[in-house]
């Protein structure tokens, strides 16, 4: 068994010593690395030696790589580079720039300066399990809403070990029925703190808008939870906030705060580290090209304490997957730079709006607010409903059976239905059938 730390990643840990990154590193964020191997040995011939580069297990004819016809023209108007070359690891140097310039437009407040240039992986799960394993032990207690995605026990306690606690994060609101409900300010801030005094460390993830529920924070309550975490910071507690933004932009009313909360965290306080992982799957409707973003952001850390980080979260990406598809990455910097994509973006968007629309006034003029009390709602793709006095798997196994409707039954008490794979005309018939259905159990 080797018990020697690699001299690369002592290079690394050298250069973020002292930061709220050193920290709170994982033992394997202690110990990982980017070797400077076959995948960094064939990057610099890439620049010095063009013609005669014999590094890389790839097949060219002609200076383009081999690549069979059926591929080609499947693929349309990607180039056989754009097609079947290996990406780097980090992903393709335009596509991340293209990616941070677009983050900079939708989040106004956010400082170019004060977070990395994200880096590409295979998805936004698997996004959120690298920065797992970068920032989380056994037993290293992540805290998240109650509900949550359901994923995330499988990500951080099945796969890393460590403790997920849930926070009830929602209040019913003044009407019971939780339409006018919000999160639950006083629950999570006394939750947090405790925790800070207890530790000196916290960790957390959020997730907004939210899955299961598809809430996300009012403006005054998304300046609540960043006023909380930098009184927390203030007083002596390293943070990581990992935001989870897999449906950022999708908002329905004006009254949601409508950038990220990295926007603030990056730059908050030399205490807090902020890890942003998003990407286009939900947000630019790319679900199956499985593609996701990694952005590191900080008020104590600068250019090289970011590379740092990128780094070893390259050797994270080089030891399980080594890099991210190549087309998917050339897909997103071709409809990123399409005139067309911001409109037919808005035409989605205005479609989801509509629907979101149907499901709450249904909800505000027919549920009763008795067996099947929504969770609030107010964007993305998801409701949810908390089942009293009824199992939510018996009601998504009638409805299936009895009325082919699928839903998604979540331990222990919630029902979550996504309006957005519903037809609009559908929506009125599907509800109801729902309480309908949950009165019979």
């Amino acid at each position: 068994m080797v018990t020697d730390m690699n001299p690369l990643a002592k290079e690394l840990n050298s250069i973020l010593a002292g930061t709220i990154a050193e920290r709170l590193l994982s033992g394997l964020g202690r110990r990982v690395y980017f070797p400077r191997g076959i995948i960094a040995q064939a990057a610099e011939a890439r620049q010095l030696a063009p013609v005669k580069n014999a590094t890389i297990g790839m097949a060219f004819h002609g200076g383009q790589p081999l690549l069979l016809s059926a591929v080609a023209e499947a693929m349309g108007g990607l180039s056989p580079k754009e097609t079947v070359v290996y990406a780097p690891t980090p992903g393709f140097e335009p596509v991340r720039q293209a990616w941070k310039d677009l983050l900079i437009r939708k989040n106004p407040s956010l400082d170019p300066g004060g977070f990395s240039l994200p880096v590409v992986v295979p998805g936004i799960t698997a996004g959120i399990s690298y920065a797992a394993d970068l920032f989380l032990d056994e037993k290293t207690p992540l805290f998240t809403s109650d509900p949550c995605w359901e994923n995330y026990g499988l990500i951080f306690t099945e796969r890393r070990g460590a403790v997920l606690r849930g926070i009830p994060f929602f209040t019913a609101g003044s009407e019971g029925r939780g339409l006018d409900g919000g999160l639950d300010m006083e629950v999570i801030g006394r939750t947090l703190t405790e925790e800070a005094a207890k530790t000196g460390t916290l960790r957390l993830i959020l997730n907004f808008p939210h899955n299961p529920s598809g809430y996300s924070p009012a403006t005054a309550e998304a300046h609540a939870l960043i006023g909380l975490i930098n009184e927390i910071a203030k007083n002596g507690t390293d943070v990581l906030v990992i935001c989870d933004d897999a449906y950022f932009g999708l908002l329905y009313e004006d009254a949601v705060y409508q950038e990220s909360l990295f926007s603030a965290l990056a730059t908050l306080h030399h205490r807090v580290l902020a890890v942003k992982v998003d990407g286009p799957t939900k947000e630019d409707y790319v679900w199956g090209l499985r593609m996701g973003f990694v952005s590191f952001g900080s008020r104590g850390l600068g250019p090289e304490q970011h590379e740092a980080l990128i780094k070893k979260l390259m050797g994270i990406i080089r030891s399980s997957v080594s890099c991210t598809n190549t087309p998917a990455q050339y897909l997103m910097l071709r409809a990123l730079e399409d005139p067309r994509t911001a409109g037919e973006k808005q035409g989605f968007y205005e479609m989801l709006k509509r629907r979101y629309r149907v499901v709450k006034d249904y909800i505000r003029r027919y549920g009763d607010g008795g067996r099947l009390e929504p969770l609030p709602f107010n964007s993305g793709y998801f409701m949810s409903f908390r089942c009293k006095g009824i199992d939510p798997e018996a009601l998504r196994r009638r409805l299936l059976s009895d009325h082919g409707i699928g839903t998604i039954a979540l331990e222990p008490s919630f029902l979550r239905v996504a309006f957005a794979a519903l037809e609009e005309e559908q929506i009125p018939e599907i509800y109801q059938t729902i309480y309908k259905t949950a009165a019979t159990l």
